[in-house]
């Protein structure tokens, strides 16, 4: 019974720190953004070692893996060695891991960029971990969620957005490995046959 109640106050933890309000989603303005098939936009946004990214940095590229997540967020933590593990398995063959943190810091002081940097070394980042400190990206993209994602081919075209893969608690239970598989297609010059899921996670903390 004990193990039961933990469960639960821990359920109802991550529902509160993931909850928003609806200021939130009414200062965000995110109506739109990238549907599959669109060319997404570049940025030039500072990383956690002071230096200012682009996608078109990587002009080897065969396809980038957007994702956009936090330091505060309980399911980005979740994530956080999945997504590192998306980058050891994939940058070295083309498609390099660009994180983006687009919570405004007033909102959640545990976003600032100091604290992404702590967070960044703490953990052992090695893919950039960008400011969209304007909120500008994650509006043109539409991101709505961290995690939230979006794998783009070499030419900026958006292939796969959503989820990680279907199991945020327990990486070992995931069965549906959606940007692996999207990246494996894209290997193969093919489309992948998922191409769209819900972004499980916390709202984006938007600036009032």
């Amino acid at each position: 019974m004990k193990n039961v109640n933990l469960m639960a106050i821990l359920l109802l933890l991550i529902f509160f720190a993931c909850s928003s309000s609806e200021a939130d989603n009414e200062y965000g303005g995110v109506t739109g953004g990238y549907a599959v098939g669109d060319t997404a936009r570049d940025f030039r946004l500072k990383n956690v070692n002071g230096q200012m990214v682009s996608l078109a940095d990587y002009q080897e590229a065969k396809g980038y893996i957007v994702i956009f997540t936090c330091n505060t967020c309980p399911f980005s933590k979740m994530y956080e060695d999945r997504i590192k593990a998306l980058h050891t398995k994939f940058a070295a063959k083309g498609y390099p891991v660009i994180a983006i943190n687009p919570n405004d810091a007033r909102k959640k002081w545990g976003d600032s960029f100091d604290n992404m940097i702590e967070r960044a070394q703490e953990k052992g980042f090695k893919f950039p971990y960008v400011q969209d400190k304007t909120q500008e990206i994650a509006r043109a993209y539409g991101a709505t969620n961290t995690p939230h994602v979006y794998v783009l081919n070499k030419d900026r075209e958006v292939v796969y957005i959503g989820s990680i893969d279907n199991n945020a608690r327990d990486a070992a239970s995931a069965d549906k490995l959606y940007v692996e598989d999207a990246i494996e297609v894209l290997e193969n010059n093919k489309s992948p046959e998922i191409t769209k899921t819900k972004a499980i996670g916390c709202t984006i903390k938007w600036a009032s």
